[in-house]
């Protein structure tokens, strides 16, 4: 069932995404007074199509993978005279440029779209309070405690932990100064300290634990909420709400704490104590061992019942219909600016590539996002339309970012290139867009 689910949440997400991008060649194409032929969401053979009154078809395909916008180019086929005029191919470079980056430019503003809309109909955060901080760390030298509260990180402004995440990882890597405004208590702070060529060492970053300090947490009991069906805990007899008292006789504080027992015991039994329904039972479960960054770790295939964020550790947050556009831009740069610093840092070594994502991961990340509700939903879906236009505007043959420079050359040649030239970029730009394909599905499976 939840594969099902994934896939939906796949075909979804990339159905709205490849629709915005394709409207936004068709709507540029049309006002230059190309004729579009077709606008397909999908590849291969049309499911469903229909016409319109100037004859243009619209398609849903049968792959869900992508789309395309067809125009008349006497470059594919025979172009009556009387329609030359309407070809993609007559147009001037400028115009043909405009087309190319209608594309991702349709991505940035349904991005922008997203924002204002999340910040007009507002959102509840958790304040990122500061917990426990790694002593020697980059957070304890500058002066971080626990209970402060970040407000700012380099001069911008903070409302959440998705927020810090974001600022630190552009910042992994670097010498220079870090500075962070908090609030502590009823006061505000100002504190920085140098970040000394910090990295992110693993294929699973972790800005904050990098950093050296963790979010303020209320108590998590230990408290079964999930049992995976066919897992060790199923196989033990536990089950959804049952409170583990103690493990191997050693008293549980809470969850954090019995999942360090079970990490530190692959295939190796636990006698369990626990509460269910007000009785106490014993159960003993013998973790399966799995490798985690090079080190072997137990796991049953368990989840914690879900917990209540106190009142005074949430932020509302909500803007009126014409602050929300200064603030959904923001938020839209903010998301470039990441996209494109996580990609210079796989360039140069300070980010694994292994980061790199495909189907099988955004399939799992829009169902999770669909099921967390609205406002991830919405997030999900703006920062994979900016991921998405910053993609196709890199400036390779087959992509838009590669036809765009063809184009730039042609207005200052004043002559197209070559056909034998554009055909040997083609060969290039495919086999670099295929291969980052099979990287990125690569790390799917690995992730499974």
């Amino acid at each position: 069932m939840q594969i099902i689910q994934s896939v939906l949440a796949l075909i979804v997400t990339l159905g709205i995404l490849v629709t915005i991008h394709e409207f936004g060649h068709f709507w540029v194409a049309r006002r230059c007074g190309v004729r579009v032929l077709r606008f397909s969401v999908g590849f291969g053979k049309p499911l469903y199509s229909w016409y319109d009154r100037r004859g243009t078809e619209f398609a849903v395909a049968a792959i869900p993978l992508g789309g395309y916008v067809k125009m008349l180019d006497e470059r594919e086929a025979p172009v009556p005279e009387d329609q030359r005029h309407e070809s993609f191919n007559s147009k001037p470079p400028g115009q043909r440029i405009a087309i190319a980056a209608a594309g991702p430019a349709a991505n940035f503003l349904f991005a922008i779209a997203a924002y204002w809309l999340l910040s007009v109909v507002g959102f509840t955060a958790v304040a990122p309070v500061a917990g426990q901080v790694t002593p020697e760390s980059i957070a304890d030298r500058m002066g971080l405690e626990s209970g402060m509260e970040i407000v700012a990180i380099d001069d911008h402004r903070i409302t959440s932990w998705r927020d810090v995440n974001m600022r630190l990882l552009e910042r992994a890597g670097e010498t220079g100064q870090v500075s962070f405004r908090v609030i502590d208590g009823q006061s505000e702070r100002m504190l920085s300290g140098s970040l000394g060529g910090w990295r992110l060492p693993n294929d699973n970053p972790n800005p904050l634990r990098e950093f050296g300090f963790e979010p303020l947490r209320p108590p998590v009991p230990a408290v079964l909420g999930e049992v995976v069906g066919g897992s060790r805990a199923e196989q033990a007899g536990l089950q959804v709400g049952d409170r583990i008292v103690s493990a191997n006789g050693e008293p549980v504080a809470d969850w954090f704490d019995l999942v360090t027992h079970i990490q530190q015991a692959p295939e190796t039994p636990i006698e369990l104590e626990l509460e269910r329904q007000g009785r106490s039972q014993y159960l003993t479960v013998v973790p399966a061992s799995r490798d985690v960054d090079g080190v072997v770790q137990g796991y049953v295939g368990a989840g914690v019942q879900a917990i209540t964020w106190p009142e005074e550790m949430m932020r509302d947050v909500r803007f009126g219909p014409l602050a929300a556009i200064p603030n959904a831009i923001s938020e839209t740069w903010s998301d470039t600016r990441l996209t494109l610093v996580a990609i210079q840092k796989m360039i140069t070594g300070l980010l694994s590539p292994t980061n790199l994502s495909g189907p099988i991961t955004i399939a799992r990340v829009a169902e999770a996002s669909v099921s967390s509700g609205f406002e991830d939903f919405i997030r999900f879906l703006a920062y994979l339309s900016v991921s998405l236009g910053i993609l196709n505007l890199l400036p390779i043959p087959v992509l838009d970012g590669g036809h765009i420079v063809y184009y730039t050359i042609e207005a200052i040649r004043r002559k197209p290139l070559s056909e034998q030239v554009q055909a040997f970029g083609l060969r290039i730009g495919m086999a670099l867009v295929l291969t980052l394909m099979v990287f990125a599905l690569y790390n799917d499976l690995m992730r499974l």
